[in-house]
């Protein structure tokens, strides 16, 4: 099933493993030693969340977490803690006083994966309210030039 490097036994909540049929069925939730779902709004599934052998319970393909809310893109800030990002978002803000517009930035504590596109599931965690569903490589992002590069 997976590597075992935690005290505890790691399996998923939906899959049975004391089975004496080795069935290899690749239906969501069905057959075989793995549980995973397709999260729909137009993202697929990772190959890696279909055959891969990781558990993650907080995982919008392989874990007990829905959904919901708005999607946003960002870029990671920081990767320093386990299984966990920091994304920062660029967005201008008006003063009315001056009648220009100011770059602020504001940070957001992922679970998991660098550009991104992510959604909101709830608290997963203390901190932790938002989900990566999706790594967009850097450089690939097809707009030609980038907006406020010199900050």
């Amino acid at each position: 099933m997976a590597e075992q490097t935690e005290k505890a036994f790691l399996k998923q909540p939906k899959v049975f493993l004391s089975s004496k049929k080795s069935g290899k069925g690749k239906r969501p939730g069905k057959g075989g030693n793995r549980y995973w779902k397709s999260i729909g709004l137009g993202f697929k599934t990772p190959r890696e969340a279909i055959e891969g052998t990781y558990i993650d319970k907080k995982c919008p393909f392989t874990g007990n977490v829905s959904v919901r809310g708005r999607i946003l893109a960002g870029t990671c800030h920081s990767a320093k803690m386990t299984r966990t990002i920091i994304v920062r978002r660029n967005y201008l803000h008006f003063v009315k006083k001056y009648q220009r517009q100011e770059l602020n930035l504001h940070s957001l504590w992922l679970s998991s994966l660098y550009s991104l596109r992510i959604e909101y599931e709830g608290p997963l965690s203390k901190t932790v309210r938002f989900n990566v569903l999706k790594v967009i490589p850097a450089g690939s992002s097809g707009g030609g030039k980038k907006a406020f590069t010199g900050m």
